[in-house]
């Protein structure tokens, strides 16, 4: 079958074939522990589900506006409002089916052929799959584990040209956890406060913070006109099956983002979007537990962790991964997650799988009981040891 060019310079998700992987083992008398996927493992709050089951009963089965329903818009603009420190309307808000739309429908509403995205890497692959699918030219910023794996701001001057066109930001950051504070991002601001760079700032992981206050670069100067707010239920609220996913941006942008998502999806579901308003003006203290138990997990593989020789580990600050450098073993980031997959039967990720700066690292989700991630560590330091 002859498939569009295009297609080649699309990626994937290596966390999906893992958990594919993982889930063929078990099927074949294999225990497994799953440390691979960025999902957390809690239910979706009550509250939230009765309100969708609700809305269905209420009728809201029908199509919404491409942008979303008036309401929820509104709730999600004034729930921005509060967390980013910027004065979002419900003509900010475009609600989408997941936060990789608002990704996707930005980058292909604003990137030309040959234009310049400075993206982190390690980082979410999508990010370069996207820029290299509408055919612009992904720039990577490698992300070093002796700068806590966050952005500076003399690295970033050396890659911005005449060409930069969006810079992606993402803190707390996937593979890493590692977090940008007010500090960081001003050095990141004075690169590019003069210049005509836009900002698309995934914040999906800004709930799950271990200490301090998020800080989104929307807030700095200036920076709103230019700045892409992705956020989104599924991290926060344990929703990643819903599918729900919001941006916020300037009035004019979230027009043209509303016109791809009417000849793309038409409309995010309207039940769904009623969770939305739920969740978001509802109580919060089981996303405050969550987060807690995070942290108590965060500090298990943690120690776990440095307590194997020749693993070196960066505390992470942030969302539920921590990426531990395997470089002293002397093997590959895959063939190190290979080996504990089919030896120890832990599932994990090469750190290749989030770019080619990820080499000599690995990611585990500790988005797992702590009774798991005990019998986990178990497992990782006695196959390491014959490895």
């Amino acid at each position: 079958m002859r498939l569009a060019e295009r297609m080649s310079r699309l990626g994937t998700e290596t966390a999906f074939e893992v958990l594919a992987r993982a889930r063929a083992l078990e099927a074949a008398g294999h225990e497994i522990i799953h440390l691979e996927i960025g999902e957390p493992d809690f239910d979706t709050p009550e509250f939230i589900r009765k309100a969708a089951q609700k809305a269905m009963d209420s009728g809201y089965t029908h199509y919404t506006p491409s942008a979303g329903l008036p309401e929820v818009r509104q709730v999600v603009a004034e729930h921005l409002s509060k967390k980013v420190g910027v004065t979002y309307k419900a003509e900010n808000i475009v609600i989408t089916p997941g936060a990789k739309p608002v990704m996707f429908l930005s980058i292909l509403a604003l990137i030309e052929t040959g234009d310049e995205v400075i993206y982190p890497n390690p980082g979410f692959p999508i990010y370069e799959s996207a820029v290299n699918f509408v055919g612009g030219k992904a720039v990577p910023y490698p992300l070093e584990e002796a700068d806590g794996f966050k952005m500076g701001g003399e690295k970033l001057k050396r890659l911005v040209t005449d060409k930069t066109r969006m810079l992606i930001l993402n803190f707390p950051h996937n593979p890493t956890g590692a977090v940008m504070g007010r500090k960081e991002l001003e050095e990141v601001f004075e690169v590019i406060k003069n210049r005509d760079i836009w900002v698309l700032s995934d914040e999906i992981y800004s709930r799950i913070l271990y200490g301090g206050k998020h800080v989104s670069i929307a807030s700095f100067p200036g920076m709103a006109e230019r700045t892409i707010v992705l956020d989104g239920m599924s991290k926060a609220y344990a929703m990643t099956g819903w599918r729900l996913g919001f941006g916020a941006m300037p009035e004019a942008l979230a027009q043209a983002v509303t016109k791809l998502a009417i000849n793309d999806f038409s409309c995010t579901s309207a039940f769904s979007q009623k969770a939305v308003e739920a969740a978001l003006t509802g109580p919060q203290d089981e996303v405050d537990k969550m987060v807690a138990e995070f942290k108590s997990r965060r500090d298990l593989i943690v120690a776990g962790l440095k307590e194997i020789p020749r693993l070196s580990v960066t505390v992470p600050e942030g969302a539920f991964y921590v990426f531990p450098s395997i470089k002293d073993f002397g093997k590959s980031s895959k063939e190190t997650a290979d080996y504990l997959l089919e030896k120890a039967g832990v599932a994990c990720l090469s750190g290749t799988a989030f770019g080619k700066f990820g080499e000599g690292y690995i990611r585990f989700s500790y988005a797992n009981s702590q009774k798991n991630i005990r019998r986990a560590l178990e497992k990782i330091k006695t196959a390491l040891a014959k490895f």
